[in-house]
């Protein structure tokens, strides 16, 4: 059986990351997303395991220790991390895993990892960014502010990933279809 491929995509947050993946593994059922675990609190609308597994400080602690992290990183006061056995099954099954990633974490997954397709989402613009982030409600200006910040260091970035997509306003099928097109050709 032919392994999978590992695929990570980043960017900054409000990118639309989360609905190009979902774009993605509606197109094709050989895509599985890997699900971090986070120490970040639970917003109303989401559940635990889905799209993350909310767990303590000191089980993050532990899984640092016990070495069953591919990356983890601390964003906005809040770690998360990227759990290596669910990888590494799903791409033995001859799935294509796709790791949904902060800049940070990214940059080390990269540094471990060969045989990885790794795309970078771009806004169209800064104030669009700003805009999405906004509009999404999920943080107090004070928060916003900070992943505001972090943008800078994170579009500095992103000439490190081996491919760039810019996902336009109101474009979210083109983009996935671009993204596809890159795994397609790239498929190892």
């Amino acid at each position: 059986m032919k392994k999978g491929n590992l695929i990570l995509i980043s960017g900054p947050s409000g990118v639309g990351k989360g609905s190009v993946i979902k774009g993605l593994i509606k197109q094709d059922n050989n895509f599985v997303l890997s699900i971090s675990v986070t120490t970040r609190q639970q917003r109303e609308y989401e559940t635990d395991g889905i799209e993350y597994f909310f767990i303590s400080d000191d089980e993050f602690q532990q899984m640092i220790e016990k070495d069953e992290l591919l990356e983890w990183a601390e964003y906005a006061e809040n770690k998360y991390g990227t759990p290596k056995k669910m990888i590494f099954e799903q791409l033995e099954k001859g799935r294509n895993v796709i790791l949904e990633i902060e800049v940070q974490g990214a940059l080390q997954v990269m540094a471990k990892t060969d045989n990885l397709i790794s795309i970078f989402i771009l806004p169209p613009d800064l104030d669009t960014l700003r805009n999405r982030l906004t509009k999404r409600g999920t943080e107090d200006n004070d928060k916003l502010e900070k992943r505001l910040r972090v943008v800078e260091f994170e579009l500095s970035k992103k000439e490190v990933f081996k491919y760039r997509v810019v996902n336009e306003t109101g474009q979210l099928d083109k983009t996935i279809e671009n993204i596809l097109e890159i795994i397609r050709k790239d498929a190892l």
